[in-house]
């Protein structure tokens, strides 16, 4: 079965093409600027170098088109035509409590996501609109919506409740759902199969460290905890994200730089996390740790902050499960970034975790950090989003 997987943002389309029987990526690509001037579409056909051109994609229904007809065409194509394509795979952010689970999309479906685009104005919209697009393009292909939140919806009362009137929960469903579901379970999963362990078997935290960041407490294959609350803006320091902080400086800052609330939600989303802690100087973990050797102070400052968040939240996940087995890092900065992974060390030696400095040399690849006599498994796992995707969409769609 061929299986399209579509992660649609607001002005950009991922891509990729996935055989579900063999789980081999055929292809795979981005359409950028979708909307906006010099639109550009990158693909790449399995085992050959990448393509870019700039071609007019005034919208996401253009864009799907475009996908298609590249993925079909002589030159730059691994199908035939359009009938290849089995199944589309929809990454969804938001799902609220109404799923705990992948769905097919059909209009009811669309319509209970839609109900849920407050929680998630900067997503949800923009992973309809890509949904749409596809319906439009490819009728009667079923579509499957694979939502971030499902993962997480195993969180017991205590843990996704906040300390507000109860009534706010019960008007508005104000709580804590989390996001990067499907590489948290993906992650968790994969790491209890190197061990040669069933995840159900393992208390494993589970830190997605890219530009949005997250860490999940995953007790025996279930999720209890996670970072990111009603919104992604919660949790660790990000890229450009605050994570935690006082509410209360909402208002003084409000008073002090006279502000409206809007424009405080733009400065926490996208001009804070260790953009804002390194002066503006970037939001790329890459970047930052070149400068931090140089001697970059506000670079330095910023990665150590970052590193101290996870640490802590290791340590409060930890307590959560009253123990934990195995520390998963993934994402850009988990898979890549071996001074983040090195700070990320000194905070976390207390649970046992002995990370080798040789082993930690590595980028993008799976590796068990620790060294001998360690009593936590700390490993790299690259995380694989889009496969999860496939992985639920042919799921789904053989089970009709």
């Amino acid at each position: 079965m061929n299986i399209l997987v579509l992660n649609c943002g607001s002005s950009s389309l991922k891509y990729q093409l996935i055989d579900s029987h063999s789980e081999k990526v055929l292809a795979k690509g981005l359409c950028e600027r979708i909307g906006i001037e010099g639109s550009l579409l990158t693909h790449q056909k399995a085992g050959e170098e990448k393509t870019k051109r700039q071609v007019a994609m005034p919208d996401h229904t253009t864009a799907v088109r475009l996908v298609i007809d590249t993925l079909t065409a002589p030159e730059t194509g691994v199908i035939g035509s359009l009938k290849e394509i089995d199944a589309v795979g929809h990454r969804v952010v938001h799902g609220g409590e109404a799923f705990a689970s992948s769905v097919l999309l059909t209009e009811e479906v669309l319509k209970t996501v839609e109900a849920c685009n407050d929680l998630a104005p900067l997503h949800n919209p923009a992973n309809l609109i890509g949904v749409r697009a596809c319906m439009e393009s490819m009728p009667g292909v079923p579509m499957v919506g694979v939502f971030d939140t499902a993962f997480h919806q195993t969180m017991p009362e205590k843990a996704y409740l906040y300390g507000v009137p109860y009534e706010y929960y019960q008007k508005y469903k104000v709580r804590r759902y989390g996001f990067h579901g499907t590489s948290h379970d993906y992650v968790s999963r994969r790491a209890a199969e190197i061990l040669g362990k069933d995840v159900s078997e393992l208390k494993i935290i589970v830190c997605h460290l890219g530009n949005g960041a997250s860490v999940s407490a995953v007790k025996y294959g279930k999720s209890v905890d996670t970072s990111m609350g009603l919104t992604p803006l919660e949790g660790l320091i990000m890229g450009t994200r605050s994570g935690d902080i006082d509410p209360s400086i909402l208002q003084f800052l409000a008073e002090k730089e006279q502000l409206s609330l809007g424009e405080l939600m733009e400065i926490l989303n996208k001009k804070s996390g260790v953009l804002g802690l390194s002066d503006n100087f970037s939001s790329d973990f890459r970047d930052l740790a070149l400068a931090s050797a140089e001697g970059n102070e506000r670079a330095r400052v910023a990665l150590e902050a970052y590193a101290y968040r996870v640490g802590k939240y290791i340590g409060a996940y930890a307590a959560a499960m009253n123990g934990v087995d195995v520390i998963a890092l993934t994402a850009g900065a988990g898979e890549n970034n071996a001074e983040v992974r090195s700070l990320l060390g000194q905070y976390i030696e207390y649970l046992g975790t002995n990370i080798d400095p040789e082993k930690n040399k590595i980028r993008g690849e799976e590796v068990i950090l620790s060294g001998e006599g360690s009593r936590v498994v700390t490993m790299v796992v690259p995380t694989n989003e889009e496969l999860v995707i496939a992985r639920e969409t042919a799921r789904i769609v053989e089970s009709r």
